[in-house]
């Protein structure tokens, strides 16, 4: 998309005291009107309208599947896609971790060279800026934050995110993030609430799916996406990722 210009302007305005207060209190905040709105609203139009979205489909301990849009077009494809799923259905039907949503994997998609130089590797380049980074820095505290890698996400109808924790520690994990672009009017029924679980399962806090609203909470932390039932009318943009100390 041509004419990219204020993909990621951060709004001078936050209250970092505040979300830091919060962040040290309970290791997660929600950070709203995080983007100026003229950026917020072209990041939207970015991922509504100029997303290649695939799909992302795990289940259990194996390794996740990424299907691209271009496979799932393929007969072979729409089928191992409705294995997967029928996969993952069946560990959630257990209680066992399990996954589908439509997704854009921004480094993948850089290293197969999909879309050089638009606007999901700008997007990249400024989740790596010093102006993001600093302000995550500021917000949690944690000065070995060092990049970030991100992927565009969308939660459509019967789509959702299986309780899990993040316990990637190895890989340099210290705070996962969901930057949400959904549209301002999100209902509550429409589900896509990134939820916080407490050891018994309880819901201890969640964040409904704001527009231009910042998430990040330390990892590894027990937390999902809920269901978004059939008659959700829209999807839940977001761009995710987590934030490492190497």
């Amino acid at each position: 998309m041509a004419g990219v210009k204020t993909l990621f302007a951060i709004n001078p305005a936050l209250d970092i005291a505040a979300h830091a207060a919060r962040f040290a209190a309970t290791g997660r905040v929600q950070l709203r009107d995080v983007l100026t709105p003229d950026s917020a609203a072209e990041l939207q139009m970015v991922l509504a309208r100029g997303t290649d979205w695939g799909m992302a489909v795990g289940a259990g301990a194996a390794k996740p599947e990424s299907f691209s849009s271009a496979r799932t077009r393929t007969p072979q494809g729409q089928q191992a896609l409705r294995d997967a799923s029928r996969n993952a259905e069946q560990h959630s039907a257990r209680g066992e971790y399990g996954f589908r949503f439509a997704h854009y994997p921004i480094l993948e998609a850089m290293r197969e060279g999909r879309d050089p130089g638009g606007p999901h590797e700008i997007l990249l380049e400024h989740l790596n800026a010093p102006a993001f980074l600093d302000l995550v820095r500021a917000v949690t505290g944690i000065g070995a934050l060092c990049k970030a890698d991100g992927q565009a996400t969308l939660y459509g109808p019967s789509h959702y995110l299986g309780h899990h924790n993040d316990s990637h520690v190895a890989e340099g994990w210290e705070v996962a993030y969901v930057l949400n672009l959904a549209r301002d009017d999100w209902h509550p029924d429409w589900g896509g609430y990134l939820l916080f679980l407490d050891e018994e399962g309880d819901v201890i806090e969640g964040f409904r799916p704001r527009f231009n609203a910042l998430n990040l909470f330390r990892v590894p932390q027990p937390h999902l996406v809920s269901y978004v039932p059939p008659f959700a009318p829209v999807g839940r943009m977001a761009v995710t990722g987590w934030l490492r100390n190497r």
